[in-house]
């Protein structure tokens, strides 16, 4: 699933000077070298680089490569979703330039590679989606519930559990079948970790978090690859559960799909909406460090959405050519930019939220160190 996408140059405006001013704060001095336009890009050498990984960014990443084409037509960008964990991969091993996650480098990412870095670039969220029949409400769950419905403890939908909390809700008794990823991915990597941090004793302690996890063997499981491939499979499954990335929410819902109002660490009940998502990320923000790792699962704002995290891009600090490394830091500066790739008319589209202004700061002193 690779694409190539050109097109001619368009005026960008021109970055804003307070952001501007806020990098000259965290910008480190090894970064000191490179000097950003007022526009905040730097103009690209002819290039083409690779982007693979993270299915949930791909379809950001296929707006943001036609628009950043408008400006440098002179770089080619090649796309593919393949699944955070072979974004991580490829960008550790060299054979893509950029790497796209939704799950920030481990411990054990950084010690082997140290020059790697992860990248803030917006921020996103996850859907709990289910198919239902004859069931249009948004159906309230908890993240305890969802462990012991992935656990195969709760294998109904009018499970006493379940109908306890949505009172006015006609629940059948349609057999749950829960759908995972297949591959290795961001979006386990935040369902797991909502388990974990919902549900420490049962699935933290049992299961945990990754890209990857040992699924329990509930009734009737089903393995899916990317989010496109989640949408399909709860489509055609009645009585399915998944986790699907929320850029996907279009796809969900002209697929029939519902999605769920989930409990927070507060006890409230939310849908991913824009003060959710914002509320939730506003928990986090002055938390973020200057590398970008953070889990911002289950925090503790009392109106926030609870799975929500920073999509990031995974890259090498040394690379091989000089003009490869300011190709890469050219399209990563326009992607951050609030008047180019932060800006709503890309985000809405695929309902991301821009970083705020603090972490743009700090994903352009990372982005400066790309050599």
């Amino acid at each position: 699933m690779t694409r190539i996408l050109r097109v001619k140059p368009m005026a960008t405006a021109i970055f804003v000077a307070a952001t501007l001013a806020s990098v000259a704060l965290v910008t480190p001095a090894s970064a000191a070298t490179v000097k950003l336009p007022a526009s905040g890009v730097e103009a690209p050498p002819t290039a083409t680089l690779t982007e693979t990984g993270s299915t949930l960014l791909y379809p950001l990443w296929n707006l943001w490569v036609p628009g950043y084409n408008q400006k440098y037509p002179q770089v080619t960008i090649q796309t593919a979703a393949t699944g955070s964990g072979t974004g991580i991969s490829d960008a550790t091993n060299g054979t893509a330039d950029i790497g796209a996650s939704d799950a920030y480098l481990s411990p054990s990412d950084v010690q082997a590679t140290p020059d790697l870095l992860n990248i803030p670039l917006a921020i996103s969220s996850q859907l709990v989606v289910y198919n239902i029949p004859g069931v249009t409400a948004h159906v309230k769950l908890t993240g305890k519930i969802l462990s012991e419905i992935y656990q195969g403890q709760i294998t109904t939908w009018n499970n006493s559990a379940i109908t306890s909390i949505n009172k006015g809700v006609t629940l059948p008794s349609t057999p749950i079948v829960t759908l995972h990823r297949s591959d290795s991915s961001g979006d386990t990597f935040l369902f797991t970790q909502f388990l974990s941090k919902a549900d420490p004793s049962g699935w933290g302690a049992k299961v945990a978090y990754n890209t990857t996890v040992p699924w329990p063997n509930a009734p009737g499981a089903l393995g899916e690859a990317g989010n496109s491939g989640m949408v399909t499979g709860c489509k055609a499954t009645p009585g399915c559960v998944a986790y699907i990335g929320i850029s996907y929410q279009t796809q969900v819902l002209q697929s029939g799909l519902g999605y769920a109002q989930l409990a927070n660490a507060k006890g409230n009940f939310e849908l991913p909406t824009v003060a959710s998502i914002e509320a939730g990320a506003a928990f986090f923000v002055k938390k973020t460090p200057a590398n970008g790792t953070i889990s911002m699962i289950y925090g503790g704002a009392t109106t926030g959405y609870p799975i929500i995290n920073y999509e990031y891009a995974i890259v090498t600090s040394n690379n091989s050519s000089s003009s490869t490394a300011k190709a890469i830091r050219s399209v990563l500066e326009w992607s951050v930019n609030k008047n180019d790739g932060n800006n709503s008319a890309y985000l809405n589209q695929v309902d991301f939220q821009p970083l705020p202004a603090k972490v743009t700061a700090q994903s352009l002193a990372q982005i400066l160190k790309i050599k």
